[in-house]
């Protein structure tokens, strides 16, 4: 496995596509990428959102690809936030997109690393996979802008180091927990209706859910 950061201008077609965001922000940077999933559309994440003066994060809580957005920590206008958006097919049909090709070109197994930033001037990218799907990704990525600089390395990412503060039993809850819909903006599904489907008490359920939260808050936000 290799880690790929690329570095790229972004073009007036990304500008606009993003301009809500962009409009808003000074950058975006992904601290850490929980979940990309393309069958469900959703992306879960957490990053840290720079505003531009004059700006609130309430505005994005009303964006339509926006289900579930966090603040955990506030620093002046620098907000460190866990959310959760349903993005690809609503943006491409906003957009006029291709819907089946852009989860054809993006579906390949990759995992996103971090640093990754958008800005209004720079876009950087980070993933880590085989050497045939890094330079799948790098074909693909051409259609954000002008590759400005690129970088291979030796991975040294674990995709269960996120996971690993967490026991078994937290792992099995919160696994399921994300599955049924626990997690989504509406809930699809009640603590009591996950017991079940876990085969545990109610109370157990919630205590496993919540000391896997807190520990992996604690550990996504060490020195922050």
């Amino acid at each position: 496995m290799r880690k790929l950061i690329v570095e790229i201008e972004p073009n007036q077609n990304i500008k606009r596509l993003f301009s809500y965001f962009l409009d808003k922000i000074e950058s975006i940077e992904l601290l850490e990428l929980i979940k990309v999933d393309f069958r469900e559309e959703t992306k879960l994440a957490l990053s840290a959102i720079t505003l531009k003066e004059g700006h609130s994060i309430e505005e994005f809580r009303t964006n339509e690809f926006i289900e579930m957005l966090s603040v955990l920590k506030q620093d002046g206008n620098k907000y460190i936030c866990l959310s959760k958006a349903r993005f690809l097919r609503k943006f491409s049909l906003v957009h006029n997109l291709d819907y089946e090709k852009l989860t054809k070109d993006f579906s390949f197994d990759i995992i996103w690393d971090t640093p990754t930033r958008f800005s209004h001037d720079t876009l950087v990218c980070s993933v880590i996979g085989s050497e045939e799907n890094l330079k799948r990704f790098l074909d693909t990525i051409t259609f954000a802008g002008a590759i400005k600089q690129v970088s291979f390395k030796k991975a040294t990412y674990s995709e269960h180091s996120l996971l690993s503060c967490l026991t078994d039993k937290q792992k099995e809850v919160l696994f399921a927990a994300n599955k049924y819909g626990y997690y989504s903006y509406p809930r699809r599904i009640t603590s009591a209706q996950l017991a079940k489907k876990v085969g545990l008490s109610k109370p157990t359920v919630v205590q496993h859910l919540r000391k896997a939260e807190v520990r992996l808050i604690a550990n996504l936000l060490a020195g922050y």
